[in-house]
């Protein structure tokens, strides 16, 4: 009785807590509320019982109340600031960088080593390894790779083969992510998956492993990552880390043993984890920065750069392919543009290369208005580093405050994006593009933390599109919800997935 009658006390202690304290902070410095928070969940109730994903809340908050430019909610026990103003966007994200340079994310190199990515890190951790990776990504080391992508587009395009002569339905997103994760797999890792042909091997069954999360531990992810380090709960999997800690470790034994050179991620990993620095293309070999030569990658470090690399590499790029292909099997008149401007290009240069892929200016459209109707990324997340009164508004945030840039609300405003669920690659003609905000296109977020990694998605989206537009025709079928629907999770994915029809031309 006694016990009960104290967990009854404490209960309504953290109520009270809550209701009066923690669900007062915008409120005193403020701040518009749009939505009376509830006890423990505050304002993100419905993505916790997976009823909505959490882009779409953030972008009903963002059309409903963004006349306010900053709003803000509870997400659990924190407050959190939707900035609703594309000016105090492009502050937030370079402008005063300073105070919003990380990104709140789950890090716990200890219990989760694969946590440790540069898309997680903070501080000055961030800011070295950063420098370290850039040279990674240039157009020189892309160009390198190109031949691997191509290689996994042909066989991107001999899977879709014995597919023409059905009807058969088509589940694009996963024959995507078969052939994404082939290309991430050779690039980083030097190794052939063979997703494409063989559908559920162990590569493709931990890829798909590590986006099995319910709504609560997404949460618990992106809004309380103190809560599982406190309890050090790993936000990976732990067999996706056992598994792929050891394929990493020995690849690079065994690259290390047999003088292994190839021109991929991994070698470039292997470079930062011997010297401390990645060497330049040949006509700038003298500039490398060997400053950092103290400085070098440990194993668990470099496996988890590779990880990321692996994970947002062939989700995100995926994704994007598979709803540019959606819409284009809804349009028939752009998919023939499209097609036009392929089989030209490729004509012109005696196949794909880079620099083919390079000259398709609509193709790049086509992709901008995908990344724009369908970001990958719905939300970009920041926290306080350095407290701050937000320029031009009086709100003064304090360190560790919560962050929420929408994403997907800017990409569906009507007022920046006229008629924003028509497919319209138009969109990104260069005086349109001009014409808007420099922050209105945040699919690859902005700033110094840009993603690392945009350059090397669009190449790998673009060669898969190209492989399948110039062999084939798309058609929706009847499986495919129009329009589409999403499922309610933290990515965005069609519900039901994307079926289509694949003909010969």
């Amino acid at each position: 009785m006694l016990i009960s009658g104290l967990f009854i006390f404490i209960l309504i202690l953290v109520y009270f807590y809550y209701k009066y304290i923690i669900f007062n902070f915008w409120r005193k410095k403020g701040v518009f509320v749009p939505v009376e928070p509830v006890v423990p969940t505050g304002n993100v109730t419905k993505f916790l019982t997976g009823k909505i994903s959490v882009g779409e809340l953030m972008k009903n908050f963002y059309m409903k109340y963004k006349e306010h430019r900053v709003i803000g909610i509870y997400t659990l026990f924190k407050p959190n600031l939707i900035v609703a103003d594309l000016d105090l966007i492009q502050t937030m994200l370079t402008k005063e960088f300073k105070s919003f340079h990380d990104r709140g994310r789950y890090i716990n190199e200890k219990v989760d080593p694969l946590s440790g990515h540069l898309a997680s890190l903070t501080g000055t951790k961030w800011r070295n390894l950063r420098v370290k990776l850039v040279p990674t990504f240039t157009s020189g080391k892309i160009k390198q790779m190109f031949t691997i992508i191509r290689e996994c587009s042909e066989e991107l395009t001999k899977s879709l083969e014995m597919e023409t002569h059905t009807k058969n339905a088509v589940d694009i997103k996963e024959i995507f992510a078969r052939y994404t994760t082939d290309i991430i797999m050779s690039t980083a890792l030097g190794i052939k998956s063979n997703c494409l042909v063989e559908a559920n091997n162990e590569y493709r069954y931990w890829g798909k492993k590590f986006f099995e999360l319910n709504p609560f531990w997404s949460a618990m992810r992106i809004f309380a990552p103190e809560i599982l380090e406190f309890f050090s709960i790993p936000a990976t999997d732990r067999g996706v880390t056992k598994f792929f800690t050891k394929l990493f470790r020995d690849n690079v034994e065994y690259r290390q043993t047999h003088n292994v050179v190839r021109h991929d991620f991994m070698n470039l990993l292997i470079q930062l984890m011997e010297k401390g620095y990645v060497e330049l293309d040949d006509n700038n070999r003298d500039n490398a920065d060997k400053s950092s030569n103290t400085n070098k990658l440990t194993m668990l470090e470099a496996t988890a750069q590779a990880f990321v690399f692996f994970i947002a590499g062939f989700e995100t790029s995926s994704t994007t392919a598979t709803f540019c292909l959606y819409e284009l099997a809804v349009h028939q008149d752009i998919q023939d543009k499209v097609r036009q401007e392929i089989d030209e290009t490729l004509k012109k240069h005696g196949g794909l290369t880079y620099d083919a892929l390079n000259e398709m200016t609509y193709l790049h459209k086509v992709v901008q208005e995908t990344l724009r109707k369908y970001p990958p990324a719905t939300v970009l997340s920041r926290v306080c580093t350095k407290e701050i009164v937000l320029p031009t508004t009086n709100v003064h945030i304090p360190v560790g405050t919560l962050i929420s840039i929408p994403v997907l609300g800017v990409h569906r405003d009507p007022s920046i994006y006229p008629d924003p669920n028509k497919f319209d690659p138009e969109r990104f003609n260069a005086d349109q593009v001009a014409a808007r905000h420099p922050y209105a296109f945040l699919a690859f977020g902005e700033g110094p933390r840009i993603c690392i990694g945009a350059r090397f998605g669009y190449v790998q989206a673009k060669v898969g599109i190209i492989s399948i537009l110039s062999k084939f025709k798309v058609k929706l079928h009847p499986q495919t919800a129009v329009p589409l629907k999403f499922d309610k999770t933290h990515i965005l994915t069609a519900k039901g997935g994307v079926h289509l029809i694949i003909e010969s031309l």
